[in-house]
């Protein structure tokens, strides 16, 4: 997923206003999206309806289209469903059509392939009622059929985006990627979601850990699916792992850098010293190494930095102390002002090594050092401008 292109489509509200026309909300809204699954549709929208009233509950279920060529739409719509249609493909795509075009205060998904059994619903609506902002189901809680899910799928892929989600955000959910997931209006307008793909499941989940929402972990059955899976294993994967990854600065740029930086730092004082660093029966020398370590650890920051603006900007992460800082006391020239020192303190120390005489100093780490003054520069007064840039989208 291409992050700034997924946030620069979400849903205009329209589809809201015409609810607001409509005048009628029923309380719950069972969207789910479809594409080509003649097989099991009527199945899934029979179900959701036989729940509804079976439950007493007022509702709607709401079949989205995604650009199906074998009839689905319209079994869906003879089986009791209303049916939109999304001509952007993606699973994300579809679903936050679905959402926007609800009528329910409270919202169901699932996909229509009858993994998810639709007429038992009530375990993951209680929550809402006892003041849970979200429901999400676990398969693995639940029970999974044989054959239901892929080994690679069962033991690494998921457990995998789990453990990311956890260690980036902190929330507990035992199955991250389940598909069966209950929420409120408010919950859904909270999220702001705008991924088009499968990684909306990954974005609810983020999202709701940092806007500080309430999340159930609900047991629910997990059976074998009929008809052609739409899941691409690497694909997909790499989409998930792409977005938590471009969605947590913290972990892929600013860690990263403040340990490149410092073993820069490190690597440089301890080869300043002419006679360099034994090691062994061999003398080393790091005439580079501490320069590039310094260079691409300050790099890393400076675009953690960046990244920690644009995902700020469109309700990925919350605003930091280094931001609300840079906020109220830095800025473009700020940045361009501080590039131009570094710069000239480069310049003029590689300038004072032609002239001067370093006794028992490395004049090639000085001048490695001059070197990375320069660059280091540079890029800061770059990501000053990128910054001014991002500010003013």
């Amino acid at each position: 997923m291409d992050l700034a292109h997924s946030q620069e489509r979400p849903l205009d509200g329209a589809a809201a206003r015409g609810r607001e026309a409509a005048g009628a909300f029923p309380f719950v809204s069972i969207v789910m999206p479809c594409l080509n699954e003649k097989e099991t549709v009527e199945v899934c929208v029979r179900k959701a309806l036989g729940w509804l009233k079976e439950s007493g509950t007022a509702g709607e279920v709401l079949v989205v289209d995604n650009g199906s060529s074998d009839g689905s739409p319209e079994l869906a719509a003879a089986a009791g469903a209303r049916v939109v249609h999304e001509t952007t493909r993606g699973y994300g795509a579809a679903l936050r059509r679905g959402f926007a075009e609800a009528r329910g205060e409270w919202l169901v998904m699932g996909d229509c392939d009858d993994t998810y059994d639709f007429s038992q619903l009530t375990p993951l609506m209680q929550p809402l009622a006892e003041g849970y902002d979200m429901s999400v189901g676990n398969r693995f809680a639940g029970g999974i059929a044989p054959g239901a899910m892929t080994w690679s799928h069962r033991y690494i892929g998921t457990p995998a985006i789990s453990f990311m989600l956890k260690l980036f955000t902190g929330l507990k959910v035992g199955d991250s990627q389940c598909g069966l997931r209950a929420f409120t209006r408010e919950t859904l307008e909270r999220l702001d979601l705008r991924t088009d793909g499968m990684e909306l499941a990954s974005e609810m989940i983020l999202k709701s850990a940092r806007r500080g929402l309430r999340v159930a972990d609900i047991p629910v059955p997990y059976g074998e699916r009929l008809g052609e899976a739409k899941l691409n294993t690497i694909r997909d994967g790499w989409r998930h792992l792409r977005f938590l990854l471009l969605a947590s600065p913290n972990y892929l740029f600013t860690l990263p850098g403040i340990f490149l930086t410092l073993l820069g730092v490190l690597t440089l004082a301890l080869a300043l010293p002419a006679d360099g660093i034994e090691i062994g029966d061999r003398n080393w020398q790091p005439i580079f190494a501490g320069g590039i370590f310094l260079v691409v650890g300050v790099n890393a920051l400076l675009l953690g930095f960046a990244s920690r603006l644009f995902t700020t900007a469109r309700g990925i992460t919350n605003e930091d102390a280094s931001l609300r800082f840079y906020h109220r006391y830095l800025g473009f020239e700020t940045f361009v002002a501080g590039g131009v020192l570094l710069v000239i303190a480069g310049t003029m120390l590689d300038i004072l090594l032609a002239f001067v005489e370093f006794g028992g100093v490395n004049t090639l780490e000085l001048a490695a050092i001059a070197q990375a003054l320069i660059i280091v520069g540079v890029n800061v007064g770059l990501v000053g401008a990128l910054a001014s840039l991002l500010e003013d989208r």
